[in-house]
C-alpha cells in the first residue's frame, strides 16, 4: 500500500479509518467469524438498534490490505439502515481503495462478505 495518507471521501486515511474501527466488541448485537482464501481470518461487530448499525467494529491480524478493506468497509456501514449496508460491494471497496492490486481483491471479498455474515447473524435473531 502507498505510505502517503490516502483521503476517502469522508476525508478520513484510511490509517484514520483503521485506528477508529479496528478492535472487538463487548457484547455486540451481532457478530461474525470468516477466513479467507488466503488464510486471513477477519471479524465483524455490530451493534444495530432500530434496524440501523450504531457501531461497528471489524479485527483481523491479515495483511494491511485486509486491514484497509475492513476499515472501509465498517466506515461505509457505521450508521447505515441494515438495507443501506446490504448494498456495500466487494467492487465499491475495490475502486474506492486506490492501489489495490488485482492479487489482492480477495480482501475486499472477505470484508464484506464478513459484513454480511454479521448481519445474517442479528437478521437471524430477530
Amino acid at each position: 500500500m502507498k505510505k502517503e495518507k490516502e483521503r476517502k471521501p469522508s476525508g478520513l486515511s484510511l490509517e484514520e479509518l483503521i485506528d477508529r474501527y479496528f478492535g472487538r466488541m463487548n457484547d455486540p448485537s451481532c457478530s461474525a467469524y470468516l477466513k479467507g482464501l488466503c488464510g486471513d481470518e477477519m471479524e465483524f461487530y455490530l451493534i444495530v438498534q432500530d434496524g440501523v448499525i450504531k457501531e461497528i467494529k471489524f479485527y483481523t491480524e491479515g495483511c494491511g490490505y485486509t486491514r484497509a478493506c475492513g476499515a472501509l468497509t465498517a466506515h461505509l456501514a457505521h450508521k447505515k439502515s441494515i438495507d443501506d449496508a446490504l448494498w456495500i460491494s466487494p467492487r465499491l471497496i475495490k475502486e474506492s481503495i486506490q492501489g489495490l492490486p488485482e492479487e489482492h481483491k480477495h480482501c475486499a471479498i472477505l470484508a464484506v462478505s464478513t459484513l454480511y455474515r454479521a448481519i445474517a447473524d442479528f437478521l437471524l435473531e430477530d
